[in-house]
């Protein structure tokens, strides 16, 4: 039992990242990747919501959708959810702990139209390894989240370096981004082998 977890673990984190294999999040990959400061606060928060998001979603989907045979409001009730759990959170932090919320009150906006925390809740529902077991789920979000924010933290080191590097012109901006992107996601294909 322990091996699975581990192997899910690790398949989530490395062999099935949400950004890089399964082109989950390109939004805030792309557009918070500029500054490393950026994107660490952008991963904790993705970290933070897509794990009680992965909770939330599937005790809901277990107790709530199947028991009384709504599947098919799947999607429109996830992100309903995701909403406002966010707009929860978000309203915790500001009254509980100014200090976290201002470090991640930017951010958690941003998340509720992140499709990297939808898609991790769909897969959790649909996928038949995760269907009614809500610690594998939540287990399998964090790990997803964990991922999105490795992606984001490396893709925003090698920005900054590019900003200082020489480009030729034509590659500059959005350009050099994708091409750094596609060259990231070839590099994580070698983790292939580890999921199996």
């Amino acid at each position: 039992m322990v091996k699975e977890y581990i192997l899910l673990i690790i398949g989530a984190v490395l062999v099935n990242n949400f950004v890089l294999s399964r082109i989950l999040g390109i939004c805030p990959f792309l557009g918070v990747s500029k500054r490393l400061d950026t994107a660490m606060g952008m991963g904790a928060a993705v970290i933070f919501v897509m794990t009680l998001s992965g909770f939330v979603t599937s005790w809901c989907d277990k107790y709530i959708l199947v028991r009384y045979n709504l599947e098919y409001l799947r999607t429109i009730f996830f992100i309903l959810v995701i909403a406002g759990l966010v707009q929860v959170v978000e309203v915790l932090l500001k009254r509980f702990s100014s200090t976290l919320y201002s470090a991640l009150g930017i951010y958690l906006p941003l998340i509720t139209t992140n499709c990297a925390v939808l898609g991790s809740a769909i897969i959790c529902a649909t996928e038949e390894e995760f269907m009614g077991r809500i610690f594998k789920s939540t287990v399998f979000c964090f790990a997803s989240a964990v991922g999105f924010a490795l992606a984001l933290v490396l893709f925003s080191s090698v920005r900054e370096r590019l900003e200082l590097s020489k480009i030729p012109r034509s590659f500059q901006g959005p350009a050099i981004a994708l091409v750094t992107a596609g060259i990231l996601a070839m590099a994580f294909t070698g983790f292939a082998g580890l999921g199996s």
